[in-house]
């Protein structure tokens, strides 16, 4: 039996229960992660790698992070280094996605492969405890006055705070085109300048600035989901007049050029991590939100993803 179709039949059993996570045996899995270290996509890399090396679907599971640039940079280094390689992973989500509409790098997501979607989080909106500033009306009646005068920090130009912030103000009737966003390359970078006063209002996944939250150095003003996060005592922002709500998802893809029964391998494989303890430790203490598409229908979600993003982007004066 050729290894790929062993492999294939082996994922298979495994996704459905059908056979022990134990008896799997797997290739090395190389990782790309388009970020610096500390921020979603490298927190989910590396949790899914650790489901995988955990459940015995991977022997190994090594890192490369690349951050800039919304993850083109990372993609770039994917899609050119890894043709062919069916043990090859990328993380990704909507911040690729708005960063490839504003940034139009030279390569495309299309040339990778569409596996699965993984997680949801939502952004939360936050102030660094020492600004005089303490809701987001307070935010917004500044941004009313003067949209250049209250800095958003962010990750990369195009990322899910991003558009949030341009919806915001949209919604306001503050010009969107004049917020003054500010982005970092990585999560780290970002709650630095949070922590540090260096701008007005940060925003991100709740889970990376949960810690900050809890002992009083961030305060929480806004999450921009549709009802409050379960456990979380943060007002919505529609609860707050203002009609925004966006998610920030996050998936895999593989390398480009594998064949389709590489691809099922390959999606099988990441299916199966999802079925493990080590990831669902991971969901509970990254408070994400199951969001679990695959094949096909991922490769759909994806191509519409683009198209609405897009829409949002250019009608708040972004593109």
């Amino acid at each position: 039996m050729r290894r790929d179709t062993f492999l294939k039949s082996m994922a298979a059993l495994a996704a459905t229960g059908a056979l022990p996570l134990s008896a799997w045996a797997a290739p090395n899995v190389k990782m790309m992660i388009p970020a610096n270290p500390g921020g979603g996509w490298d927190t989910t890399g590396r949790a899914l790698g650790k489901a995988m090396t955990d459940g015995k679907l991977a022997d190994t599971v090594t890192y490369d992070n690349k951050g800039g640039a919304a993850g083109a940079l990372g993609l770039a280094q994917f899609v050119n280094g890894s043709k062919g390689d069916p043990n090859a992973l990328m993380v990704m989500g909507a911040v690729m996605l708005g960063g490839i509409i504003t940034g139009k790098p030279p390569v495309n997501l299309s040339q990778a492969t569409p596996l699965a979607r993984l997680t949801s989080e939502y952004n939360v909106f936050v102030l660094p405890a020492s600004s005089p500033l303490k809701t987001m009306k307070d935010v917004v009646e500044q941004l009313k006055k003067d949209p250049g005068s209250v800095k958003w920090g962010g990750g990369s130009r195009g990322s899910t705070e991003h558009i949030a912030a341009a919806m915001i103000a949209q919604k306001v009737g503050a010009d969107p085109s004049k917020i003054n966003y500010v982005a970092f390359r990585g999560g780290g970078e970002a709650t630095a300048a949070i922590l540090g006063g260096n701008v007005t209002v940060g925003g991100s996944g709740y889970s990376e600035f949960a810690p900050y939250i809890a002992d009083g150095k961030m305060r929480a003003i806004a999450v921009t989901s549709a009802q409050r996060l379960p456990g979380i005592n943060v007002p919505t922002l529609k609860e707050q007049g203002i009609d925004v709500e966006i998610g920030n998802w996050r998936g895999v893809y593989g390398a480009p050029g594998i064949t389709p029964e590489q691809r099922k391998t390959l999606t099988d494989l990441v299916l199966a991590a999802l079925k493990t303890p080590a990831w669902a430790d991971a969901m509970k203490k990254n408070d994400w939100t199951p969001a679990v598409l695959s094949g096909d229908a991922f490769a759909k979600f994806v191509d519409e993803e683009f198209a609405s993003l897009r829409a949002t982007m250019v009608k708040s004066g972004m593109v």
